[in-house]
Protein backbone atom coordinates (compact mmCIF):
# COMPACT_ATOMS: atom_id res chain seq x y z
CA UNK A 1 0.00 0.00 0.00
CA UNK A 2 1.66 3.31 -0.79
CA UNK A 3 1.87 6.41 1.62
CA UNK A 4 -1.28 9.01 1.12
CA UNK A 5 0.89 12.37 0.79
CA UNK A 6 -1.17 15.28 0.40
CA UNK A 7 -1.34 17.30 -2.55
CA UNK A 8 -2.08 20.96 -1.06
CA UNK A 9 -0.34 23.22 0.65
CA UNK A 10 -0.76 23.34 4.31
CA UNK A 11 -2.37 26.41 6.21
CA UNK A 12 -0.27 29.03 8.01
CA UNK A 13 -0.61 28.32 11.56
CA UNK A 14 -3.01 30.53 13.49
CA UNK A 15 -1.44 33.37 15.86
CA UNK A 16 -3.03 34.93 18.45
CA UNK A 17 -3.19 35.86 21.89
CA UNK A 18 -2.19 32.43 22.84
CA UNK A 19 -0.82 33.62 26.20
CA UNK A 20 -4.05 35.05 27.12
CA UNK A 21 -5.88 31.89 26.14
CA UNK A 22 -3.53 29.76 28.00
CA UNK A 23 -3.71 31.61 31.24
CA UNK A 24 -7.56 31.67 30.68
CA UNK A 25 -8.15 27.73 30.24
CA UNK A 26 -5.79 27.13 33.13
CA UNK A 27 -7.89 29.30 35.56
CA UNK A 28 -10.66 27.53 34.22
CA UNK A 29 -9.42 24.04 34.69
CA UNK A 30 -8.42 25.43 38.82
CA UNK A 31 -11.67 26.95 39.24
CA UNK A 32 -13.83 23.88 38.49
CA UNK A 33 -11.66 21.92 40.85
CA UNK A 34 -12.32 24.42 43.66
CA UNK A 35 -16.43 24.30 42.56
CA UNK A 36 -16.44 20.83 42.91
CA UNK A 37 -14.22 20.13 46.12
CA UNK A 38 -17.17 21.23 48.38
CA UNK A 39 -18.88 17.61 46.57
CA UNK A 40 -16.14 15.23 46.96
CA UNK A 41 -17.70 13.11 49.03
CA UNK A 42 -20.89 13.17 46.08
CA UNK A 43 -18.31 12.00 43.22
CA UNK A 44 -16.76 9.53 45.83
CA UNK A 45 -20.13 7.39 46.00
CA UNK A 46 -20.48 7.42 42.67
CA UNK A 47 -17.08 6.59 41.40
CA UNK A 48 -16.68 9.89 39.92
CA UNK A 49 -13.58 10.94 41.54
CA UNK A 50 -12.02 10.89 38.38
CA UNK A 51 -13.78 14.38 37.37
CA UNK A 52 -12.04 16.17 40.52
CA UNK A 53 -8.77 14.99 39.36
CA UNK A 54 -8.96 15.46 35.58
CA UNK A 55 -9.66 19.15 36.55
CA UNK A 56 -6.78 19.26 38.46
CA UNK A 57 -4.48 18.12 36.05
CA UNK A 58 -5.62 19.98 33.71
CA UNK A 59 -4.96 23.31 35.63
CA UNK A 60 -1.41 21.62 36.03
CA UNK A 61 -0.79 21.25 33.09
CA UNK A 62 -2.18 24.69 32.12
CA UNK A 63 0.74 25.72 34.12
CA UNK A 64 3.54 23.79 31.93
CA UNK A 65 1.38 25.20 28.69
CA UNK A 66 1.57 28.37 30.20
CA UNK A 67 5.47 27.99 31.10
CA UNK A 68 6.11 27.14 27.49
CA UNK A 69 3.75 29.84 25.87
CA UNK A 70 5.25 32.17 28.23
CA UNK A 71 9.50 31.62 26.79
CA UNK A 72 7.66 30.53 22.83
CA UNK A 73 6.31 34.32 23.04
CA UNK A 74 9.67 35.82 24.25
CA UNK A 75 11.70 33.69 21.81
CA UNK A 76 9.73 35.32 19.02
CA UNK A 77 9.97 38.87 20.10
CA UNK A 78 13.38 38.48 20.35
CA UNK A 79 13.69 37.16 17.36
CA UNK A 80 11.97 40.31 15.65
CA UNK A 81 14.36 42.46 17.77
CA UNK A 82 17.11 40.89 16.39
CA UNK A 83 15.72 41.53 12.68
CA UNK A 84 14.99 44.63 13.29
CA UNK A 85 18.16 45.19 14.60
CA UNK A 86 20.23 43.78 11.39
CA UNK A 87 17.79 45.29 8.51
CA UNK A 88 19.00 48.84 10.52
CA UNK A 89 22.34 47.62 10.71
CA UNK A 90 22.41 46.77 6.95
CA UNK A 91 20.53 50.25 6.02
CA UNK A 92 23.43 52.38 8.07
CA UNK A 93 26.07 49.76 6.05
CA UNK A 94 24.22 50.26 2.42
CA UNK A 95 23.99 54.35 3.53
CA UNK A 96 27.49 54.92 5.20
Amino acid sequence: MAKWIAKHEAPAPLEGPIVATVTGGTILWFAMFVVQLPFYGWFADRDLLWWVWCCAAGGFLGLIGLWYVRGRDAALKRHAAEQAGQAARDEDGAAG
